[in-house]
């Protein structure tokens, strides 16, 4: 039994512009033809289309599909293995896709509750990208220091995020005059600075730990995104990034030696009237973000 282009294009729901298409590439030309010159297809035309939407189904081009049906037994073994795992590739994407905004969404109702006003009142220059917090989210959402710090961040009053942004602006002010005076990352009063901000992050958001807070530099050395969360790019010089990345490191090599071990475990001995020394020194961390 043979059938016209038109009936072909009814029952197999593909346009007749596209059988039209499929002929001129070679790809499924019609058995026969009517008096009239006109298109007939048969049934091993219809078995062969039937195998060209299964395979544009799949996602393969034409002319891979025209490598196949040349040869099938020599082609489609391989070239289904091959389109299964990408398929399951294109898979594994959309479904983190699905889950950045799941986080998204998350980050957006359990982000700092200020008012865009007040937001502005407390930040200045200071920006969230979301694309970003919604990455941290998904790459640390299974440290409980991170967890820690966004419980924290949403507890914080406007009043307590006034006094961390200012604590935060007047260390910074003393790294950029640190860096701008030449002061090496690894000397004294960089490594002073690092600690503050190591301290702040303890104070506001969560405990962290000499290598927690090398994995924080490491952020703001990679991503702008995460540096712009503690100087603003008005603010930002060639290379400041690096340089508190630095005088992390050095701080953290300082911190993680025997003899810095054996201060740190006295300092941390009930003073006369029973309470811990608190540690001193102040910087600044994102909003949250970055507390691993």
């Amino acid at each position: 039994m043979s059938y016209t282009v038109g009936q072909v294009s009814g029952f197999a729901g593909v346009t007749v512009r596209t059988l039209h298409h499929y002929d001129r590439a070679g790809l499924l030309t019609p058995g026969e033809r009517s008096a009239g010159g006109y298109r007939l297809y048969n049934d091993a035309d219809l078995a062969r289309l039937q195998q060209i939407l299964f395979y544009r189904e799949l996602g393969f081009a034409l002319d891979e599909i025209a490598e196949i049906l040349a040869d099938p037994q020599a082609n489609a073994l391989d070239q289904l293995k091959a389109r299964r795992r990408t398929l399951r590739e294109q898979i594994g994407k959309l479904e983190r896709l699905v889950e950045v905004a799941e986080r998204a969404m998350e980050v957006q109702q359990t982000g700092v509750p200020l008012s865009p006003r007040e937001r502005f009142e407390v930040f200045g220059e200071i920006t969230f990208d979301l694309s970003y917090a919604t990455e941290a989210e998904l790459k640390w959402q299974d440290s409980a220091g991170h967890r820690a710090a966004m419980k924290s961040a949403a507890t914080h009053s406007k009043e307590d995020w006034a006094r961390l942004m200012g604590e935060a602006a007047r260390w910074r002010d003393e790294l950029l005059a640190a860096h701008d005076a030449g002061e090496p990352a690894e000397g004294e009063r960089a490594r002073e600075l690092a600690e503050a901000h190591r301290q702040h992050i303890a104070r506001w958001f969560t405990p962290c730990p000499p290598e927690m807070h090398l994995r924080i530099a490491d952020d703001f050395a990679e991503d702008p995104r995460a540096f712009a969360l503690v100087v603003p790019p008005s603010q930002q010089r060639p290379g400041l990034a690096a340089y508190l990345r630095a005088a992390v490191q050095a701080n953290a090599e300082t911190r993680t030696s025997p003899g810095a071990r054996r201060a740190s475990e006295a300092n941390s001995h009930p003073g006369p009237e029973g309470e811990s020394r608190a540690p001193e020194g102040s910087g600044n961390t994102p909003e949250a973000e970055g507390n691993r």
